[in-house]
């Protein structure tokens, strides 16, 4: 395998690994994720494992997707293949200026928590396999806020620019 295709591979994996912890996190955790896919805990904790090859069934994805209502690993296969999902729901978020001041502030402590993770991570000067998979966790978090921030943007922006005829 060339080291350009390992490396998408590596990326992908890891992407998929850490989409995976999220959705079973927001699922409730490994025996809530286990009852719905029918599996064990044990099993759903090899999908989340960035140290295990087993990466989550397409049956487990659809289940637990369907389960909390975001699709964050169908959402990450997009993006790695240069395809962005839409969301009809999010089109209507409430973009208030209180609701975004609000947000804001969430975004700003996802922010912090990237810094203060890559802060400690280089603080020896050599980032560690866990200091990586810490600061990534950050990334995949602050990512999510992202997304609801410019969620709220467009929905401001679709209220105050209309097309003139």
């Amino acid at each position: 395998m060339s080291t350009i295709n390992r490396a998408a591979s590596e990326e992908w994996f890891h992407r998929i690994k850490s989409a995976t912890r999220d959705l079973v996190r927001l699922c409730g955790g490994v025996v809530r994720a286990g009852e719905i896919t029918n599996t064990s805990k044990s099993e759903v904790s090899r999908w989340q494992s960035a140290n295990d090859t087993d990466i989550i069934p397409i049956s487990a994805v659809l289940a637990l997707q369907a389960e909390c209502g975001v699709p964050m690993i169908t959402t990450v296969m997009a993006d790695l293949e240069g395809r962005r999902l839409s969301d009809p729901e999010s089109e209507g978020i409430a973009a208030s200026t209180s609701c975004f001041r609000t947000h804001h502030a969430e975004f700003l402590r996802a922010s912090a928590d990237v810094s203060v993770a890559t802060a400690t991570a280089l603080a020896d000067g050599e980032v560690s396999a866990a200091e990586a998979e810490i600061v990534d966790r950050e990334l995949a978090d602050l990512e999510r806020v992202v997304a609801t921030k410019r969620q709220m943007l467009a929905g401001i922006k679709a209220r105050t620019l209309r097309a003139v005829s």
